[in-house]
């Protein structure tokens, strides 16, 4: 019994410790709740990532080796990509809201396969580089019972993570500074927090790792411009 308690102290220390920076993401996605984006789209998402986190580790468990912290840090290139996104087309979401008020109401199955789910959990588990670090020696030094505790306690935690933030996000004082700063704020927070992931994991101390990032980067910006910065028309040429 006190091995199990140990354990579930130990995942509630191990949990806060790692993921005190979600409640500040967590808030502006709940700042930003429209028809399109709603509120199970952003719990539906962090449980998602916050899983893929959870399986990436559990190899650790079996004495698996995972990729080094710096291939890891490449993750880093999602929330910028993200970002950059919203803050090249910033009114995507608004654009949509009339089509999807014509939409039947959406159930859980179908918001947990929707795009809005995947951002939330990609930007989730991109910023997990130091959950990695600190799962993987825990996890290795589990037995199977204390493994349970843990990873049951991970994700209640999830949920106390996401009502926590919901909360928050309610007060009048910040849900007005959120909601009047959220949209502008968002694109900076998610891009500068790629980079933070990048230079934390140590990425970009690696040449061939830099090289990686910056063709992926130059890569998704072509495809990016190309797909959401309307083209040019030639004017038309007047007839003599």
């Amino acid at each position: 019994m006190n091995e199990l308690i140990k354990a579930f102290s130990t995942g509630i220390t191990a949990f806060t410790a790692t993921n005190l920076d979600d409640i500040v993401i967590l808030m502006l996605f709940f700042a930003q709740v429209n028809s399109l984006f709603r509120r199970r789209h952003i719990v539906a998402g962090q449980y998602l990532g916050f899983g893929a986190l959870v399986l990436a580790t559990l190899p650790s468990f079996f004495g698996s080796a995972l990729l080094p912290r710096p291939w890891i840090g490449l993750l880093g290139l999602v929330p910028i990509a993200i970002g950059v996104v919203r803050l090249i087309n910033p009114d995507s979401d608004e654009s949509d809201d009339e089509s999807s008020n014509e939409q039947p109401q959406s159930n859980w199955l179908t918001s947990l396969l929707s795009p809005q789910t995947y951002s939330v959990a990609a930007v989730t588990f991109a910023n997990g580089g130091d959950n990695i670090g600190i799962y993987v020696p825990l996890f290795a030094s589990a037995t199977w019972e204390s493994l349970l505790v843990i990873v049951t306690t991970f994700f209640t935690m999830v949920g106390v993570w996401c009502y926590t933030a919901y909360r928050l996000s309610r007060v009048d004082a910040i849900a007005d500074s959120l909601t009047r700063y959220g949209n502008q704020l968002v694109p900076f927070v998610l891009i500068g927090l790629g980079v933070l992931i990048l230079i934390d994991s140590h990425t970009l101390e690696d040449r061939g790792l830099t090289v990686i990032a910056l063709v992926i980067s130059s890569m998704g910006l072509i495809h990016l411009m190309r797909t959401h910065v309307p083209t040019l028309t030639k004017p038309e040429q007047n007839e003599l």
